[in-house]
């Protein structure tokens, strides 16, 4: 059974002309349903207690009251809210994983620049992190892989995992591009940079890389941070992957045979829908 969740708290806040806009999972959801796809609200509900397996004491009411400094991550009221929705969607999603069955987060406000004390890139929450963090204190000793396939650096989930024992994280992401990190690999964290204009067969050959280094650490459950601004008609990115890639992403994710789940992170085109379920149709 294919298991996609999605709450429509997520569309409830926007700014006009911010390019994380409820449009991309209201378009997506849409989408989705017409194709057939049947959505799930989250089982489960995150609280603050599971925040702070991921981010420092303090953080969550930071993101509450708007005591933070981003210009690209406005404040709205009740964003933590609509954030701590989207993580409990991460959650339902990596318990269902760990149960079996692959599932995928539909949600926003993305997660992968939050760091452990630090709202940035639109991101307030690391919902991946989260996820991830509350998988391992339900089963202790498990391995944890995590692919972030956005084309930006996954730098906040780099600064909460890094060093953290039985995690390996791997980011594929362009450089030159915002945020400006993750030019080297260090401990756990392995980074693969690639070039403007990168196209699908060195794409899907770095990725392969990245899966073998994740598969190499032991990893049982692989968490995979989904963003589709690698699209080449993504109006902030400039790699050059085609609508077909997504599922020949997913399908070389799926062959790893490693228990899965996937949280969407950025992605920007108007083709948005199309490509998260070229995803879908091999993830499961």
């Amino acid at each position: 059974m294919s298991r996609v969740f999605c709450d429509p708290a997520c569309v409830r806040y926007h700014t006009p002309g911010h390019p994380e806009s409820p449009e991309r999972v209201e378009g997506a959801r849409a989408w989705l349903e017409r194709s057939g796809w049947r959505l799930l609200p989250p089982d489960c509900q995150a609280a603050a207690e599971e925040v702070s397996l991921a981010h420092d004491p303090g953080h969550l009411a930071r993101v509450r009251d708007g005591s933070y400094c981003d210009p690209d991550t406005p404040h709205y009221d009740g964003i933590d809210a609509f954030a701590l929705a989207s993580a409990s969607c991460a959650v339902s999603a990596a318990r269902s994983a760990l149960a079996g069955e692959p599932a995928f987060s539909l949600m926003r406000p993305p997660g992968h620049h939050a760091g452990k004390a630090r709202v940035a890139g639109f991101c307030y929450l690391n919902s991946v992190a989260i996820a991830t963090a509350s998988l391992a204190a339900r089963s202790p000793g498990i391995r944890l892989g995590i692919l972030d396939i956005d084309v930006h650096h996954g730098d906040g989930t780099q600064d909460i995992v890094l060093g953290l024992p039985g995690v390996c994280f791997a980011s594929l992401h362009q450089v030159p591009l915002y945020p400006g990190t993750g030019l080297r690999s260090v401990d756990n964290c392995l980074n693969f940079p690639l070039p403007p204009g990168t196209g699908e067969a060195v794409y899907l050959r770095t990725l392969e890389s990245a899966l073998a280094a994740l598969i190499d650490s032991g990893a049982e459950v692989l968490a995979v941070s989904a963003g589709f601004d690698t699209y080449k008609r993504d109006p902030i990115a400039q790699l050059k992957l085609e609508k077909t890639t997504y599922g020949r992403v997913a399908r070389l994710i799926s062959q790893t045979g490693l228990k899965r789940f996937a949280v969407l992170e950025g992605g920007y085109a108007a083709d948005l829908p199309v490509l998260i379920e070229s995803f879908l149709g091999s993830f499961f």
